[in-house]
């Protein structure tokens, strides 16, 4: 596990021993948000950029909890990011993201991070821990290619990006008698306008979680 995903867990374990909340509580503590970059690969070309903020799952107060448990219980913390094209909704303007959410509602693509950079506040990258980590993945020309409107970070069971298990109850519905530890678990969600990647551009993702 690397020096960010081990923050990742250790600012959760922090939070719920500091303030002595429980692990829902310190989980809505934490704040997302997302960075889009898609360019041309030949030209390097800005095709498209954005920036938003995402849902944190309640799967991920599961998540914080299990490995507030026992460190050993998983072994990968979140390290995926899974692109899809199920957004429901209009096309420009998909239905809201749901901390309900356990899988996105039709996977095209995940990958491993490709970098994970500790920031200051003032965004600036930092060799020593802070609460702010930023993720990044680039899927390449030939990856994720299609009408993108559905991402999130996952925390697998497989390091393996083509082997998936995703939890099969899902949104609108949430069963809580369902042993998530069988499964990949969802800990943020984002739902946007499509971004049709063609084979032509590559997308860069930056999922910025500050504790």
């Amino acid at each position: 596990m690397s020096v960010a995903r081990e923050s990742f867990r250790k600012a959760r374990e922090t939070v719920s021993v500091g303030f002595g909340l429980h692990h829902a509580e310190a989980v809505r503590s934490v704040k997302g948000e997302v960075f889009v970059e898609m360019r041309d690969g030949a030209t390097g070309e800005l095709l498209h950029k954005e920036h938003k903020q995402n849902v944190i799952t309640l799967d991920a107060g599961i998540l914080a909890a299990m490995l507030f448990r026992d460190p050993a219980s998983r072994s990968l913390g979140a390290n995926m990011l899974a692109v899809g094209t199920g957004a429901t909704g209009a096309l420009l303007s998909p239905d809201a993201p749901s901390p309900l959410q356990r899988k996105l509602n039709n996977e095209l693509a995940r990958k491993p991070w490709a970098s994970e950079i500790f920031r200051d506040a003032g965004g600036n990258a930092v060799a020593i821990p802070t609460n702010i980590v930023d993720f990044t993945c680039t899927f390449t020309e030939s990856e994720a290619v299609g009408p993108l409107n559905e991402m999130g970070i996952v925390a697998t069971l497989s390091a393996n990006p083509l082997i998936t298990n995703p939890n099969p109850n899902n949104f609108p519905t949430r069963d809580t008698t369902v042993d998530v530890a069988l499964y990949d678990i969802l800990v943020n969600y984002l739902t946007f306008s499509v971004i049709s990647k063609p084979s032509t551009a590559t997308l860069s993702i930056t999922w910025r979680i500050t504790f």
